[in-house]
């Protein structure tokens, strides 16, 4: 598949690029692979804005922990 399609994933890879992309840089191939897919699913751009959702969260969450001490 990766041989004719080079940039094609499916939804289960794509939200695991999505998680990896919280902790490291992807490489060009697999950003632009996400975005491609990105813009032709529905789920995923819901699952990006979930993640993100967790990230402020937890930002916050850091935040008032730490001006409560």
């Amino acid at each position: 598949m990766t041989a004719t399609y080079p940039f094609r994933r499916t939804c289960k890879e794509v939200s695991a690029l999505l998680i990896a992309r919280e902790d490291r840089a992807l490489p060009l191939r697999e950003r632009l692979a996400l975005r491609l897919h990105m813009a032709m699913c529905q789920a995923c751009p819901r699952f990006e804005r979930q993640v993100l959702t967790l990230r402020n969260a937890m930002k916050q969450w850091r935040n008032y922990s730490e001006a409560g001490e």
